[in-house]
């Protein structure tokens, strides 16, 4: 899933591979869609792209269509470095293999030029299923480019073991005047970290080399444009908001093991796996994967991300399904694409668990083994809930500008209004070439 699922791709290498997929799919747009004389009950196979995490997700979907539809789904599994490369080298010579791809939201704008809109899809029932940060990034200028797949979001994870300790609660109470529980703002997660950092313990691990866990914060602080302005010519890092929420992310490195700059999000969840977190930020889709071996498996609570000064707020994680113009079976492509977005809910029952509509979220939430549902849909419907920007230098700002400027906050004496100023002309150089 976006930001959040198994290995990522060299940053290095995905902007630059960004970059060329941005040029060469601009030659895209002039070539005529593709079309083709197929309808959908004349084709018997696609083949659907996935990364390999995703695969399980549309697998039952992908059977129930066989067995309905009589259309056989033959997935190509694919890491997600190899899944980018694929489309991205598929997509810029027209040379196309595959029918649909599930891709990463952070994907749709370099590949849009390349991807058959699905407008007709997203009707008004559509959009009132789904969260409007999901709708409002599956659509890349004028066309929605992707239907909705999967759904995901940073969640606030906690040691049902340590909050519910009367030790721990006399102990709380007595330091800081309030009961010890789940936190929901800047100021209680900062306390609760800082009470539970002692003999080897950490308040949660901070994922240094990663960035959403500060645009998430980002948001909480009140910014409306993020990183970008809406015609993504200019950075807004440099104002008010991007300050206080990069003094409040740095603040927390004290509650977290040494070395944070270069803390992934492995890294970090491997760490409360272990059991040396009373908490931790993450995605949504980890509760299911935290190991029965583990210390803190049966002993884990969820609740809906922290909230700050303009309240809670997450970064959205959304993959989609799209449908490349040049392919040769569009009916049959978007057939299976309607198909997947109706029977979304069988998603859920599955290894990860995730789903993309809000209905089938509510279906579940409240069955056991569903307890991140709730926290995702609270987080994901707040009001502060904002997309990252449909630009197609974004996974290069996020590369070359915002990690670095994330890892030199985490240094002892760091300046980070200079900080933000200069990573604030670094974007408006990139975004101006």
């Amino acid at each position: 899933m976006a930001d959040s699922r198994s290995v990522r791709l060299s940053r290095t290498k995905l902007a630059a591979a960004a970059a060329v997929a941005t040029i060469s799919l601009v030659a895209l747009t002039a070539c005529t869609p593709g079309t083709s004389s197929d309808s959908a009950s004349s084709v018997k196979s696609i083949v659907v792209l996935v990364e390999a995490g995703g695969h399980a997700e549309l697998q039952p979907i992908a059977d129930l269509y066989a067995k309905d539809k009589g259309v056989k789904v033959n997935f190509v599994e694919l890491p997600y470095n190899g899944l980018y490369n694929r489309v991205n080298s598929e997509l810029s010579t027209g040379s196309i293999s595959f029918d649909v791809a599930a891709l990463d939201a952070i994907w749709l704008p370099a590949f849009a030029a390349g991807l058959q809109p699905l407008n007709s899809l997203y009707t008004s029932a559509v959009k009132a299923d789904n969260f409007p940060s999901v709708v409002q990034e599956a659509k890349v200028g004028g066309n929605y480019v992707g239907m909705p797949a999967f759904a995901n979001s940073e969640i606030l994870y906690y040691r049902t073991d340590l909050f519910n300790d009367p030790a721990n609660q006399a102990g709380f109470k007595a330091k800081y005047g309030y009961d010890l529980k789940p936190p929901t703002t800047w100021q209680q997660y900062s306390d609760v970290a800082a009470f539970f950092t002692n003999n080897g313990m950490y308040g949660a691990p901070l994922p240094g080399a990663e960035e959403t866990q500060y645009l998430a914060a980002l948001s909480q602080a009140g910014q409306k444009q993020m990183v970008l302005n809406a015609a993504g010519t200019k950075s807004t890092l440099d104002d008010s908001a991007s300050l206080k929420a990069l003094d409040y992310y740095a603040s927390l490195a004290k509650y977290a093991p040494p070395g944070a700059a270069a803390v992934d999000w492995n890294a970090a969840q491997n760490l409360y796996n272990q059991g040396k977190a009373a908490m931790m930020l993450f995605w949504a889709h980890a509760y299911r994967q935290i190991p029965t071996s583990s210390p803190v498996y049966g002993k884990t609570g969820v609740a809906p991300m922290v909230a700050g000064p303009a309240g809670i707020a997450g970064v959205p994680g959304p993959y989609y399904l799209s449908i490349p113009r040049q392919g040769a079976h569009q009916a049959a492509s978007t057939a299976f694409v309607k198909f997947a977005y109706d029977h979304n809910a069988l998603s859920a029952n599955t290894s990860l668990g995730l789903v993309a509509r809000i209905s089938a979220l509510k279906q579940y939430a409240n069955k056991p083994g569903y307890e991140a549902y709730s926290p995702m849909v609270t987080t994901l419907s707040a009001p502060a809930t904002i997309t990252r920007p449909a630009n197609a230098n974004w996974q290069n700002i996020v590369n070359n500008a915002l990690i670095p400027m994330i890892q030199k906050s985490l240094q002892p004496g760091a300046d980070n209004a200079a900080l933000l100023k200069a990573t604030a002309s670094q974007i408006d150089q990139i975004v101006q070439q």
